[in-house]
């Protein structure tokens, strides 16, 4: 559906865990990472995790392996492939990993549907160890965003995928989250927007807690199947309304419909 954009978090919104803590819990790493976790920055402490399995002598396909048994809401694929088969552009913006995302996706066929995916970057050295990068190299390119994490400020992605347009091509967004780093791209919607964060997480509480901050039309969800019903009520919405005002959905009337940058 041309003009349609529809941004997903990954973890805790895809699927319904955490794909580090996946990693972690099921290769047993627990003991070592708690005992690390408060002296490494996240990205830092993952990536120092794959180096220990690579001393076990445990493979990037050992890791793949593992993350072909995450838990993902069949309903939640159903909804993805439906966006992507009526003609929405999908995304994701996720603070977990490229090699990790991909391997899930790929597992229950959905890397496909989606045209472009913004994560920490990996690679596989040569020594066979999977290596984790921060998105944003604090170093090189901080992103100075005070409320994002360093590694990543999903609100300058979401400046990104806007600007990747043609000119005058405004899209409706549609985003989905639960975690605190999804507020920064939420407060970024504007009200021919849309915003679906999970109940009772961090993004859910932050809209509640100052609901007047936010432009975009909220609509909260809790399962996969509530996801998917909303996800497709929304974008028939979208689909009526560009219809009935005879408009093209990538150049919409309202004046209000322009991201922050």
């Amino acid at each position: 559906m041309a003009g349609v954009v529809v941004v997903f978090d990954f973890d805790r919104t895809i699927i319904d865990g955490d794909s580090d803590n996946w990693v972690v819990t099921q290769m047993g790493l627990s003991d070592l990472f708690n005992q690390l976790r408060r002296t490494l920055p996240w990205n830092s402490l993952m990536d120092r995790m794959m180096k220990e399995l690579h001393l076990q002598g445990k493979t990037a396909e050992n890791i793949a392996e593992c993350l072909r048994h995450a838990v993902l809401d069949p309903q939640i694929a159903l909804a993805i492939k439906s966006a992507h088969a009526i003609g929405c552009d999908l995304r994701i913006i996720s603070d977990a990993n490229q090699f990790f995302i991909e391997k899930i996706l790929e597992q229950h066929g959905l890397l496909s549907c989606f045209s472009k995916i913004y994560t920490n970057p990996t690679h596989v050295d040569q020594e066979g160890m999977l290596r984790i990068f921060p998105y944003h190299d604090s170093t090189t390119s901080p992103h100075a965003c005070p409320r994002c994490p360093p590694n990543m400020c999903k609100g300058q992605v979401l400046d990104l995928i806007n600007a990747s347009y043609p000119d005058g091509e405004r899209q409706r967004f549609i985003y989905l989250g639960d975690g605190g780093g999804d507020y920064c791209p939420t407060l970024k919607l504007q009200s021919c927007d849309y915003v679906m964060p999970r109940k009772n997480y961090p993004l859910w509480n932050r809209i509640h807690s100052d609901p007047v901050l936010i432009k975009a039309e909220v609509h909260e969800w809790s399962t996969g199947e509530e996801l998917e019903r909303n996800l497709l009520n929304i974008i028939n919405t979208i689909c009526i309304k560009e219809t009935s005002n005879g408009s093209n959905p990538s150049q919409p009337n309202s004046s209000d419909c322009n991201l922050i940058l």
